[in-house]
């Protein structure tokens, strides 16, 4: 009796007077840090855009959120994106594409895995189009394709900037051969901004994988990297695999790359939105050049688009 009554009894008070805390405190009031495991209080940890801290880990960011941080006095205009065929392949895996499009469009609040917005950063016009990462692992299929070549048209047409900032695992399997055809269609898109001589610049966030690395990520004027984010085309796991070989400490991480001179400038995100302004207005104060003629690739995203 004495054992149930100094032991058990207490360990049984214990544990429903923290289930009871529990249900005191709503889980949305804390997060905890990916990296270090610090519990963080939510509206701080919002504050300061969702980096931790005590260790400075960058954890993903929502799009609308980005480009209120970057847009001056976060003050944008949303460009609308037209939509494209929804489930081309009738695919099935154990979901229905249909739903989970539904569901990530429910849980996110956007029609599909990027966002464009048209402003000013440190008062030059640029456009935004940025990832969603909730939105099925930011992968890239029909609407993102043309979500990218809207952002690069609308750039053309405004004489703005290009900015793109990818959140992704790469293409979407479930529009197949047409998720890897926007590889090409993003990289011409890309090809317009550079022709109409206006800056296209990338901020690589954590991750930029797959199809996205091996097109329009990758081909910027200027590279800018979020710290320690993952930046590649394939998993570390598959090259070790592959090339039956031990990869180096932080391989495929932002510092890395920029020691490997992949990347330009590897900036904090509070620092992001004061980076870019100095860089716009370095880039954007030129003379206007003489333009050149339309490239080969305008023609041929021209005739995509019809």
């Amino acid at each position: 009796m004495n054992w149930i009554t100094n032991f058990v009894r207490p360990k049984i008070q214990a544990f429903k007077e923290k289930q009871a805390a529990k249900k005191e405190m709503p889980d949305h009031l804390w997060s905890r840090c990916q990296s270090c495991g610090a519990m963080l209080h939510h509206r701080e940890f919002q504050q300061n855009h969702r980096v931790c801290p005590h260790c400075g880990f960058h954890m993903r960011l929502p799009a609308r959120d980005r480009l209120n941080l970057l847009f001056d006095e976060g003050n944008w205009e949303a460009i609308p994106i037209a939509r494209v065929v929804e489930d081309p392949l009738r695919f099935k895996d154990r979901k229905r594409y249909t739903d989970r499009l539904r569901e990530s469009r429910h849980k996110t609040k956007v029609q599909d895995a990027i966002l464009v917005g048209a402003g000013t950063i440190g008062g030059k016009n640029a456009v935004i189009a940025a990832f969603e990462f909730d939105f099925m692992g930011g992968s890239m299929g029909m609407a993102v394709g043309e979500g990218l070549v809207t952002a690069a048209t609308e750039a053309v047409k405004r004489k703005s900037a290009f900015i793109a900032i990818p959140s992704s695992g790469g293409a979407r399997m479930q529009e197949g051969i047409l998720s890897l055809m926007q590889m090409a269609r993003t990289t011409i898109g890309v090809e317009q901004v550079k022709n109409a001589g206006l800056p296209y610049i990338v901020v690589l966030t954590d991750p930029t994988t797959g199809g996205v690395t091996a097109s329009f990520a990758m081909i910027g004027d200027i590279h800018i990297a979020e710290p320690a984010a993952v930046i590649g085309f394939a998993g570390q796991r598959v090259i070790e695999e592959t090339i039956r070989a031990r990869l180096p400490e932080g391989f495929q991480r932002s510092e890395y790359l920029k020691e490997h001179g992949m990347v330009d400038i590897v900036c904090a995100r509070k620092n992001m939105k004061e980076t870019l302004g100095r860089i716009l207005n370095l880039l954007m104060s030129r003379p206007q050049q003489q333009l050149p003629p339309p490239s080969l690739g305008a023609e041929i995203l021209n005739f995509i688009r019809q």
